[in-house]
């Protein structure tokens, strides 16, 4: 099944509901990154929220979102942007990649006690102005729940968001998420069904197992709204980085540190935290990123 992002709505009730099938995209990065099933689990989950979220964005926009908690995962990033018209990019790692926890008293992944009491932090950066950061506690650990958090108190917009991961240690079989959201001047009746039908919706990894695509899943929530497609969106792993980030990032080590590393390295290398792609330097290179 292609990752792809669904968006759609009624004018008339005043509800947004977003569907994402992930499950190459948390592939890719539990290969690049060698995650454990639960790390898996985690970044999965907050990989596919940044990808609902990117479903909304405009050209050159991007959001991050970074949990920093205290549990043993460390911190988590995620990243979602327009790479055109019709493609979402996204990425996203751990800082500890090998966690792996017991299972929960539920027989699931215990992403909550892995991820453990802190922040979540998501940024959206514009084509122009200043970028829009909003924080707010973790409230559960689970990811979905701290995105609905986030979005009804720092954008004051109440929604249900719905995330999973099935994976094991062979690898991913499904990952997905929804986000409902109701608007302004939204229709109460519609809005009570729909929270009705978020509390009895089956888990999105039983939906995608059971064959819904990213369609599939919003009508799983929505259920008999009468919805117009707004969006339909390939998702796909990509990264942002570059050799000159990478440089940039050298020189601001200052000279005397970049002599020393000529000095004792023949050859020094930088790996990019997120697709893990090396960067190499000779000594020569070095010192000419000194003198430019």
């Amino acid at each position: 099944m292609r990752d792809r992002a669904v968006s759609l709505y009624s004018p008339v009730a005043g509800i947004a509901v977003i569907g994402v099938t992930a499950t190459e995209l948390v592939r890719e990065i539990r290969d690049r990154h060698d995650l454990a099933p639960l790390a898996t689990a985690a970044v999965g989950r907050l990989v596919a929220g940044a990808a609902l979220f990117g479903a909304g964005l405009k050209d050159r926009e991007r959001v991050s979102i970074q949990i920093a908690g205290d549990g043993p995962l460390g911190n988590l990033f995620a990243d979602a942007w327009l790479v055109d018209e019709e493609t979402i990019g996204a990425r996203g790692f751990a800082r500890n990649p090998h966690v792996d926890l017991a299972l929960n008293e539920h027989g699931k992944f215990d992403v909550s006690r892995a991820v453990g009491t802190g922040s979540l932090q998501v940024t959206k950066i514009y084509a122009v102005g200043q970028p829009y950061r909003g924080i707010v506690p973790i409230v559960s650990g689970e990811i979905a729940e701290d995105l609905a958090a986030y979005l009804l108190h720092s954008e004051q917009i109440p929604s249900a968001v719905a995330l999973g991961v099935l994976a094991n240690p062979d690898g991913v079989i499904a990952a997905g998420g929804i986000l409902a959201q109701v608007l302004p001047g939204a229709d109460e009746r519609a809005a009570r069904e729909l929270e009705r039908r978020a509390l009895a919706m089956s888990p999105v990894t039983q939906l995608m197992h059971d064959g819904a695509d990213a369609e599939g899943l919003v009508q799983a929530l929505a259920g008999g709204l009468e919805l117009q497609e707004h969006r339909r969106l390939d998702i796909r792993f990509g990264c942002l980085c570059s050799r000159e980030k990478v440089e940039a990032a050298l020189l601001g080590l200052g000279a005397k540190d970049l002599r020393e590393m000529a000095r004792a390295h023949e050859t020094t290398h930088a790996s990019c935290e997120y697709c893990k792609r090396d960067y190499s330097f000779n000594a020569e290179q070095l010192v000419a990123l000194i003198v430019r």
